[in-house]
């Protein structure tokens, strides 16, 4: 199988790319640089050099594929709305270029857009729209896509996925506890977050586009819920800074813009994917991760 890879030099799309290269696949991989066309290609890949935002050259790339995995998103949270609506663009873009095929599309979305007072499952739909959580753009998109009959699949990311190289909530945690001289939680800190190590994230991607099975959403879980407060104090040792719990408006001086995910609380289940695609993560729980490679 040639599998099209949008940010293939990224956090999650590089071990997405290594995934599928192990397994014995083609890895046509879209990235912005000579030199992560370099790294792709010592990598065993094929390297596309362009920007995701080139609809008609990733409608090509696609056609020319038996299947896409759509890991890409700009993460710059100063123009985060337009990010969001840049990738229903593209999403919308894939399914055009697939219309009429059984390749399997692949997009990414987060499960902390699902706000339940319960586990949060993989048969779970967003309650609201991106016109109150940007964010769910891409859903939007992929059910759009779905709706054309294209074989639309949407794996919902963990608030964390760590590993090497993690520049995600966790780092933007342990940013500001540095920036403030203490690691902190919200309130008693209950609130949780599910996590996930990159690589076995990977292999949720890679057992999608080989099975192309019925369900449509997974969720790449390998903890339920890890409580924020032990995230925190596990920051404040790796630091040697004091934990500490803070009010509303304390977190809000702390965590600034970080605030809604720092107070996040979405423990989720990957039960059915689990059972569904036989993934079973293998690799170091988030915090003795943490532990071992984080300060």
């Amino acid at each position: 199988m040639r599998v099209f890879v949008t940010g293939a030099s990224g956090f999650v799309g590089s071990a997405v790319v290594n995934e599928l290269v192990s397994a014995g696949h083609k890895v046509l991989g879209l990235v912005r640089s000579e030199s992560n066309a370099k790294k792709l290609e010592d990598a065993g890949a094929e390297a596309c050099l362009g920007d995701v935002n080139d609809l008609d050259a990733i409608k090509k790339c696609a056609a020319e594929c038996d299947a896409v995995i759509h890991t890409a998103f700009n993460h710059d949270f100063s123009q985060y709305n337009a990010s969001c609506e840049a990738d229903r663009k593209v999403i919308e873009a894939f399914g055009d270029a697939l219309s009429g095929t059984d390749k399997p599309l692949v997009i990414t979305s987060g499960i902390g857009l699902l706000r339940l007072d319960r586990l949060v499952t993989e048969d779970d739909s967003l309650s609201v729209s991106s016109d109150v959580i940007p964010r769910a753009a891409s859903e939007e998109a992929a059910k759009a896509t779905t709706e054309k009959g294209v074989n639309t699949y949407v794996v919902r990311l963990p608030p964390t996925v760590h590993g090497a190289g993690d520049h995600g909530f966790v780092y933007f945690t342990i940013t500001m506890a540095k920036a403030n001289g203490k690691s902190a939680y919200i309130g008693n800190g209950s609130n949780q977050w599910p996590s996930v190590h990159r690589l076995d994230a990977a292999k949720v991607y890679r057992l999608i586009v080989e099975q192309k099975p019925e369900q449509k959403t997974f969720h790449p879980v390998a903890e339920q819920g890890i409580p924020f407060k032990d995230i925190a104090e596990t920051i404040g040792r790796g630091l040697n800074l004091p934990t500490v719990s803070l009010t509303q408006d304390e977190a809000e001086k702390h965590f600034t813009w970080f605030t809604h995910f720092a107070a996040m609380d979405v423990a989720a289940s990957g039960e059915k994917t689990r059972r569904i695609l036989g993934w079973e993560p293998t690799n170091i729980d988030l915090i003795s991760d943490m532990e071992a490679s984080y300060f």
